[in-house]
């Protein structure tokens, strides 16, 4: 219950409207990329990035479009995996008793699965390609348009919200004979190559910032209790079916 309170949408003042938070994103050690994030329950609804370009010190600045938002997957996911899991507790008479200790032991199983599920969306980032990102939606969601020597991507990692800014370089025709497109990865490196409408590139910068998300750190924290409590009541089915093993359990 406490780690869904954390999903619920929090409204603020007597409309109904979904409170924003805004997040200053930081990174230690390069001040490169900095920015303003405004979550609005599962959505960004705003993103201000200040991007220096290494090779010239020149100052990038884009910011979402006023009508557009972006969805984060990853909360909504764990949303309705808790959910789910509290679905399964309630989704009986209040004066049901269990018949049997086997029957505990399948319903706390699938619970933990759903706990399993919330809590590895939130700790497993998506991998994904380079023209993945490039050809995702959030490429369209800037003004001023970004430059298309840039990609951006917004993920959660544990409780953290993150944007990585990866700066690329076109590949000239006579450098492609060590072409190599890189594959899947939560987080690409420079130097790694790719392909998209038919222009070769390869890295040269990427800059990660992050911001820390308190409500998903309590979330973490209440996923892993419970599913430390459901564990314990299996232990103990299990103890007292071994002493009563001429029983069905």
């Amino acid at each position: 219950q406490e780690a869904s309170h954390r999903f619920a949408l929090p409204t603020s003042g007597s409309g109904g409207a979904i409170r924003q938070e805004n997040f200053v994103l930081s990174t230690s050690g390069t001040d490169q990329v900095k920015g303003v994030l405004t979550l609005q329950g599962d959505a960004l609804c705003q993103a201000d990035v200040n991007l220096k370009m290494p090779r010239n010190n020149q100052l990038l600045h884009f910011a979402f479009r006023e009508d557009k938002q972006w969805k984060l997957q990853q909360i909504q996911d764990a949303r309705n995996h808790v959910n789910q899991a509290i679905y399964l507790l309630m989704n009986r008479d209040v004066n049901y008793q269990f018949k049997t200790g086997s029957e505990v032991l399948k319903l706390m199983d699938a619970v933990m699965l759903q706990l399993s599920r919330a809590r590895n969306r939130l700790t497993t980032p998506a991998t994904l390609t380079l023209p993945e990102i490039a050809s995702s939606g959030l490429t369209k969601m800037f003004t001023p348009a970004l430059p298309p020597d840039i990609l951006v991507n917004f993920y959660i990692n544990l409780n953290k919200l993150c944007l990585t800014v990866y700066q690329l370089h076109v590949l000239q025709p006579s450098t492609t004979k060590n072409f190599k497109p890189a594959g899947g990865s939560i987080l690409h490196n420079p130097g790694a190559m790719f392909e998209f409408g038919s222009q070769r590139y390869e890295v040269s910068h990427v800059h990660k910032v992050e911001c820390v998300v308190p409500w998903l750190n309590d979330a973490l924290v209440f996923f892993t209790v419970s599913l430390q409590l459901c564990q314990q009541l299996k232990d103990k089915i299990s103890v007292f079916s071994s002493y009563w093993n001429y029983r069905p359990y």
